[in-house]
Parts: C-alpha cells; sequence; structure tokens
C-alpha cells in the first residue's frame, strides 16, 4: 500500500460511509485481516491451516446475519478498514435460530477442540457488559495491518463518538490489548472492568465512554 493510498484512506476514514450489504461484506474483509493477530482470536481459534479461511467466514456471515439491518458498519470509502457499531437496545438475547444459524461457523472458526473456550468468553463477556443505560456498542474495530498505524481506525472511531456527543449517548467497548486501552482512552473511554475467560484466556478490558 502507497503513502498516497493510506493519506486516501485517512481522510476517508475523517467521513466513513455506512456500510451497505456489499460494502458490509468487504469490510469482513478487512477485519478478517486486521484481527489475525488478536490475541483473544488467537486463543480461541482453530490452531490449524483451516484458521484464516474460518475467521473470513465468521467475519462474512456476522455483516450478513447479525449486523446487516440492525447495526452499522462504517468503513473509508476507499476500503482497509472498518468500525461495527451495535445499540444497546438492539442487544439481547439470540433466538434458538440464530443460534443454530451460527453454530456451525463458530465450530468452524473454534474447531471442537476450543469451541469450549469460546462459549465461556462469550459468558464472561455478556457478564461484563453494562446493559443498565442505552449506549453503543463498538462490537469491531480494524484496519488492514498495511495500514496501521497512520490513524485510520482513531478516525474512524471520531466520527461516531462526535454524532453520540451530540446526541448525548455514551458508548462500550471490549479490547484484548493495552496498547488498545491507550487508543481508546485519548477518545475518552474508561477501565471499568478487567477479566479473562477461563482458564487461561486473554486479558480483557471493559471500557465506557461518557458522552462529552
Amino acid at each position: 500500500m502507497t503513502p498516497d493510498q493510506i493519506e486516501a484512506m485517512r481522510r476517508a476514514a475523517d467521513a466513513p460511509e455506512i456500510a451497505d450489504a456489499a460494502g458490509a461484506d468487504a469490510a469482513a474483509y478487512d477485519l478478517s485481516a486486521a484481527f489475525v493477530a488478536d490475541p483473544v482470536f488467537d486463543w480461541f481459534s482453530r490452531p490449524d491451516e483451516k484458521r484464516a479461511a474460518a475467521r473470513l467466514a465468521f467475519f462474512r456471515f456476522l455483516m450478513k446475519r447479525m449486523v446487516v439491518g440492525v447495526g452499522e458498519v462504517m468503513r473509508p470509502a476507499t476500503g482497509g478498514g472498518a468500525a461495527v457499531w451495535m445499540t444497546s437496545e438492539s442487544l439481547g438475547p439470540n433466538s434458538i435460530w440464530q443460534e443454530l444459524q451460527a453454530l456451525p461457523v463458530l465450530v468452524g472458526l473454534s474447531s471442537l477442540g476450543r469451541f469450549g473456550r469460546l462459549v465461556r468468553l462469550r459468558g464472561v463477556m455478556d457478564a461484563h457488559h453494562p446493559m443498565d443505560r442505552p449506549h453503543d456498542y463498538l462490537w469491531f474495530l480494524g484496519v488492514t495491518p498495511q495500514a496501521q498505524g497512520h490513524g485510520v481506525g482513531s478516525r474512524l472511531i471520531k466520527a461516531r463518538l462526535d454524532a453520540l456527543d451530540a446526541k448525548g449517548r455514551p458508548a462500550f467497548l471490549e479490547t484484548a490489548t493495552e496498547a488498545n486501552v491507550r487508543l481508546y482512552s485519548r477518545h475518552g473511554f474508561e477501565v471499568i472492568g478487567e477479566y479473562n475467560a477461563p482458564p487461561d484466556g486473554p486479558k480483557n478490558w471493559a471500557m465506557w465512554r461518557e458522552p462529552r
């Protein structure tokens, strides 16, 4: 990726588009690339040569079945990154049908040997997600590796947070990397909890942001 391409992505991230179905599918490829080294994904994902394909299948399923029409995928018009936002009002227990649809994808992502890790992780994440106040939830934020470190993610976050500030609405997220804790702190998020999925899952930070 050339410097000019990265600069174009940075400018486009200042005013990201809300992806339609096709754009959300394209964002799945960017998110799959962005999470290749994520500690949580590394912990629960299958450890064999099918890992990359399974991760992409997971993000494509997520965009198509869980996000489009319910939440919003914000991405630069150039592509290369995405922020997936859900309102707290749209969150809640999945229907049995939704769980059955997701099961093959989740088992494909984790493998039978690590599926228990994924189930335990979902449990502790749900337990640490504050649902007593309406808010927007940053489910995923990712930038392709070639463009990381150039402020694209920060610009994507700011675009949504400016809108939330105008509405007086809080935001919530989780992260498993200390570098991201520092990044989100610069945008006004504060750590409200720390947890690990048993027995040996990586540390996660739950972060909340009051509107400014």
